[in-house]
């Protein structure tokens, strides 16, 4: 008996990703140390997933104006969001602004960094289960970036999908990856951060 489409799709995706975990580099010391040292800079991005939100996308009929329908973080979710937070304090990072997406996991990773008031930005919202939208909403983003204050250091919070479609890491929950914004919006990755733990 052939599985629903929507179930198909759903175990492709865990399929892909696991493939994705296991063959990505390990991150070291250096590409840490190098991505910090970025920040503290300032002019770059921290480019973050979410925190550790236990599933994969949605539940059918989720809505962005109920966290209930959604997938949410965890209790070590909420404690990585803390760390991660934390580790900007202790690493003295800047930041000028934090920006989310509008999926709650995504809002509330970003107030529980406690960097500064979190804006919402639709841009930075996931496509996974509409990767029809991916080539357009990924063209404005980069247009939105590209336009932003060059010196100012940001942090995004959003889902794989968009990590991995503006720099072609496929990050885990809670992983940044760090670049410099280019002038017509593409980045430059010059390191990564791994979740805390």
């Amino acid at each position: 008996m052939p599985l629903p489409a929507r179930l198909a799709a759903r175990l492709a995706a865990v399929a892909i990703a696991a493939v994705a975990l296991l063959a990505a580099p390990r991150l070291s010391a250096e590409d840490a140390g190098a991505a910090w040292a970025a920040l503290r800079a300032g002019g770059h991005i921290a480019l973050m997933r979410h925190a550790s939100a236990p599933g994969t996308g949605d539940p059918a009929g989720f809505r962005l104006d109920d966290c209930a329908t959604q997938r949410n973080l965890s209790t070590a979710g909420r404690a990585e969001a803390r760390a991660i937070g934390a580790s900007f304090r202790a690493h003295d990072i800047a930041v000028a602004d934090v920006y989310s997406s509008q999926w709650c996991r995504c809002l509330e990773t970003a107030r529980l960094l406690d960097l500064g008031p979190v804006a919402p930005l639709p841009l930075l919202n996931s496509f996974f289960a509409s990767s029809d939208q991916e080539p357009a909403q990924m063209a404005a983003l980069r247009a939105w970036l590209g336009a932003r204050e060059a010196n100012a250091t940001a942090v995004l919070v959003t889902h794989q999908v968009v990590v991995t479609a503006l720099s072609g890491v496929f990050p885990r929950s809670g992983e940044i990856v760090v670049a410099r914004v280019l002038a017509d919006g593409g980045l430059r990755v010059v390191g990564r951060i791994p979740p805390p733990g």
